[in-house]
C-alpha cells in the first residue's frame, strides 16, 4: 500500500511540475512577444519624431510663398502638435487599442493636412524650386517610408503576440497574468492610408 501511495505521491508532483513548466513557458513566451512588438513601436515612434520634427521646417520654408494660404499652413501645425501628443500616448502603452486608436486618428488627419499644403503648393513654382524646400521634400519621403516599414513590423510583432496569447493553452492564462489583445496601427479611413505625397 504504501508503494502505491509513494507512486501517486511521486506521479502528482510529476504532474504539477510539468504544469508549472508549461505555465512558467507560456508566461515568458507571452512576455517576450510583448516586449517585441513594444521594440517595433520605438521603431515607429523614432520615425514619427523625425516627421514632427521636420514639418516645421516645411511649414516655415512654405510660409514665405505662399503668404495667403495662412489657414492651410495652421491646419498642418496643428495636425502635426495632435499627432505628436498622441504618439507620446501610444509610446506610454504600445498596443492600448485606445492610444493606438487616437494615433491612427491623428495620423490620417495629419496626413490629410500634409497632402493639401502640398496639393496647393503645385501652384507656388518658386517654392517647388526653392533647394530648402526639396531637401525637406527629401527627407519627408525618405521618412514616410520608413514610417510605413516599421508600421509593417510593428503589426507583424503585434499579430504574433495576439495570435499567440488566443492560443490553447495560453489563452486559459492570458488574461490572469495580464496580457491584454494588442492593438494594430492602422489607419482607419481609405483616403488617409495614403502617405502624402511630397514630390513637387
Amino acid at each position: 500500500m504504501t508503494t502505491a501511495i509513494i507512486i501517486f505521491v511521486g506521479g502528482f508532483v510529476g504532474f504539477v511540475v510539468i504544469v508549472a513548466l508549461i505555465c512558467i513557458a507560456i508566461y515568458n513566451g507571452l512576455v517576450a512577444l510583448r516586449n517585441r512588438y513594444k521594440n517595433a513601436f520605438a521603431q515607429i515612434d523614432v520615425q514619427l519624431k523625425r516627421r514632427y520634427d521636420l514639418i516645421p521646417n516645411l511649414v516655415e520654408t512654405a510660409k514665405g510663398y505662399m503668404k495667403h494660404e495662412k489657414e492651410t499652413l495652421e491646419a498642418v501645425i496643428q495636425a502635426r502638435n495632435m499627432a505628436s501628443k498622441a504618439a507620446e500616448k501610444a509610446v506610454a502603452n504600445p498596443g492600448d487599442p485606445s492610444a493606438m486608436r487616437g494615433l491612427a486618428s491623428a495620423e490620417g488627419q495629419l496626413g490629410g493636412a500634409m497632402g493639401r499644403l502640398f496639393a496647393l503648393a503645385e501652384s507656388y513654382p518658386d517654392l517647388k524650386a526653392n533647394e530648402n524646400m526639396l531637401n525637406i521634400q527629401e527627407e519627408l519621403t525618405s521618412t514616410e517610408n520608413k514610417v510605413a516599414f516599421s508600421r509593417q513590423g510593428y503589426n507583424d510583432a503585434v499579430t504574433a503576440y495576439n495570435t499567440k496569447r488566443e492560443q490553447f493553452p495560453a489563452v486559459l492564462l492570458a488574461g490572469m497574468f495580464g496580457f491584454g489583445s494588442a492593438e494594430l496601427f492602422e489607419i482607419e479611413v481609405e483616403k488617409e492610408r495614403e502617405a502624402p505625397q511630397v514630390k513637387f
